[in-house]
């Protein structure tokens, strides 16, 4: 208990605006629990919309300098935070676990992925190219620059509490842009540690801000109906990021948004099982399945369902659970009651319909909002959670005859986030592929997530791209001139 102790001893619980530490404007605080033992860790200050603005002034005080930075200038400075972000790796990895629930091997994961971003967006800073033409029918010359487009506002969920934010923070520094950063209520704690990481590695004060909040609703709003916000950044469900929507159309708020997913793994006759087992086991564990990309419609043809379930089963059954600082545990807790509760639900309603499970499916005596990992098979079409994203240790399996059959049935969601399929047949992959309409595919693979990769989907599961190239672009406005010579 003393190096738990430690660990919390050193975080900053307060706001971050203007490159200082400030309590609320009404001192109003809020508790953070860890979720595997329910115990309250710390007390974090909750922002207010006065908070918030002070936050808007601090970014815009910062804008003009941070712009006008040479890009190798921004490019150092995000080089040197994704160094001292794997610097202190494992004291960031273990307070991910303490305020998320995430086993320490996932949360280890988190912390490198996590500062790849700053890596990644160190090399994207010097590559803001523009370009020049002859227009056709005048002669006249055409330049076209990416400028930076101004304060971003970036609203992150609690399941990759350092990812999520980083995958913005990043690209929006490199494009020239200051941020006010509003971490979700149950995972505050790492970004209110990475602040002074940022600030060793130079970032400027008032370039990025953090302003924790359990009055996420006013506080956000308040500042999308701000004039000088120009972007909003959102990651989390299709629900909340319609309200911003909303919200962001008021003043025309460019808006980036990364929402919810309902991702269908398709496993076809001639797949190498163990292989589709061990990509399984990625896409559907991968933070106790509380990811957007999580498989959450397991679709296997019928010839190899039996040794596919089984196989899974059998995986399923070696992970050990527990508390994620503690060694050998690989199943950490569920973030809160509330996610718990909704997976009891999904998966009492899939067995009162008929779902058979093979393993899981009772929730472990004691403290923690923990929940087993469990496989169902004969799950009907009438489940709640064929429709719903799960967001925990579930695997649900149907059968399939036909490619057909699997290419209708995964696409039949209102999600388009992300699909996975495995085959030995390369053009069968590239086909089905084609036929997804899924905003990334993974062939053979059960992880797609890639800081070089650009990251988003279709339909109700978003706007814009994370990530790649195409996440620098997402914080600069495109203009255009005209001349002649």
């Amino acid at each position: 208990m003393a190096s738990y102790d430690n660990l919390l001893a050193d975080v900053p619980t307060d706001l971050w605006i203007g490159g200082q530490w400030r309590k609320a404007s009404d001192n109003q605080r809020f508790d953070v629990i860890d979720p595997a033992t329910e115990r309250t860790v710390a007390s974090v200050a909750s922002a207010t919309v006065d908070d918030a603005i002070a936050a808007l002034d601090a970014a815009e005080a910062a804008f003009p300098a941070w712009a006008a930075k040479k890009p190798r200038e921004r490019a150092e400075i995000l080089r040197k935070a994704f160094e001292l972000i794997m610097r202190d790796a494992e004291r960031l990895a273990k307070l991910i676990t303490v305020e998320n629930g995430k086993a320490l091997p996932d949360s280890r994961g988190e912390v490198a992925y996590a500062a790849e971003f700053f890596r990644w967006n160190a090399e994207e800073a010097v590559r803001n190219l523009g370009q020049m033409s002859v227009a056709p029918s005048s002669g006249a010359r055409i330049l076209v620059q990416h400028k930076p487009a101004g304060i971003a506002v970036l609203v992150t969920p609690w399941n990759f509490p350092a990812a999520m934010a980083t995958r913005k923070i990043g690209p929006a520094l490199a494009a020239g842009c200051p941020v006010v950063l509003k971490p979700a209520s149950d995972t505050p704690l790492t970004m209110l540690a990475l602040m002074p990481i940022l600030e060793e590695a130079g970032v400027p004060a008032g370039v990025v801000n953090v302003i924790p909040s359990r009055s996420s609703g006013k506080v956000v709003g308040a500042m999308l109906h701000d004039p000088r916000v120009r972007v909003v950044s959102f990651t989390g469900s299709t629900e909340v990021g319609r309200v911003l929507l909303r919200e962001a159309a008021d003043n025309i708020v460019k808006p980036a948004m990364e929402l919810g997913g309902n991702a269908p793994f398709l496993v076809f006759e001639d797949a190498d099982i163990d292989a589709a087992i061990d990509g399984a086991m990625i896409a559907k564990m991968r933070n106790m399945g509380e990811a957007c990309t999580a498989a959450n419609r397991f679709y296997v043809h019928e010839k190899v369902h039996d040794v596919f379930a089984q196989k899974l089963t059998d995986k399923m059954n070696s992970l050990k659970i527990g508390n994620g600082l503690d060694d050998g545990v690989n199943l950490g807790p569920l973030v809160n009651k509330e996610g718990r509760d909704k997976v009891i639900e999904l998966v009492e309603d899939a067995v009162s319909k008929g779902a058979k499970v093979l393993t899981g499916g009772k929730t472990p005596d004691g403290a923690g909002f923990f929940y087993p990992a469990t496989v169902i098979t004969n799950v009907p079409d009438n489940a709640k959670m064929l429709n719903e994203e799960i967001f925990g240790p579930v695997a649900s399996i149907q059968t399939f005859k036909s490619e057909d059959e699997a290419i209708k049935r995964a696409n039949d969601t209102e999600y388009g986030l992300v699909a996975y399929l495995y085959t030995k047949d390369i053009g069968r992959g590239m086909r089905v592929s084609e036929k997804l309409d899924f905003g990334m595919i993974g062939l053979n693979r059960g992880l797609v997530s890639d800081p070089a990769a650009p990251f988003g989907g279709m339909k109700q599961s978003g706007l814009g791209r994370e990530g790649g190239h195409e996440g620098m672009m997402e914080f600069l406005e495109t203009q255009y001139v005209s001349v002649s010579w």
